[in-house]
């Protein structure tokens, strides 16, 4: 079996799973999430926890034995603590500001380049160059914070673009000219 499968999800005090068919929502103190998984993993609530289980040893189903336990876990601590990236955008002129529902990022181009939220999907600017995305749903948040980074990807000599914090750049050395 699945090492990571095998492990039951503990249900955090204030959550509420229920499951339905091959359907599992999970409801906390910051939203709801609803999720559908194959047909060929079984996900029981029991004793404050989440257990899956798969019908049999083929590939496919050891594979997603797996993901499906860790796809819960990430619901219950979306509803819980929820997630967040934080990105940095360096450059001179190069800066961020929220406008409603939207981010307005000059990034040296001669319009503004205007990317809309998602449904679910907060935003807060710092200084101009630090945005931070807030949410509940792990791969909304991920996907949402690198299309963000798509918009400027840092340039490999002078590291100006959008990056992740923390994010490690290797730059290349410009040319020496002799």
């Amino acid at each position: 079996m699945s090492r990571i499968g095998r492990k039951p999800v503990p249900i955090a005090s204030g959550v509420e799973v229920k499951t339905d068919g091959h359907q599992i929502s999970v409801k906390g103190p910051l939203g709801t999430l609803t999720r559908e998984f194959p047909p060929t993993i079984t996900v029981s609530v029991a004793n404050s926890q989440v257990d899956v289980t798969r019908q049999s040893d083929e590939r496919e189903q050891r594979a997603l034995h797996g993901l499906v336990r860790n796809e819960i876990q990430n619901m219950i601590d979306g509803v819980t603590k929820g997630f967040e990236r934080i990105l940095e955008i360096n450059g001179v002129g190069y800066k961020a500001t929220l406008a409603g529902r939207a981010l307005s990022f000059n990034l040296g181009r001669t319009n503004p380049v205007v990317y809309p939220l998602p449904e679910g999907i907060d935003a807060k600017v710092d200084k101009q160059t630090i945005v931070t995305i807030k949410g509940v749903n792990k791969g909304l948040v991920g996907q949402t914070a690198a299309d963000l980074r798509a918009l400027k990807p840092p340039d490999v000599y002078k590291a100006k673009g959008i990056k992740y914090a923390g994010e490690v750049l290797i730059r290349k050395e410009g040319k020496t000219g002799k």
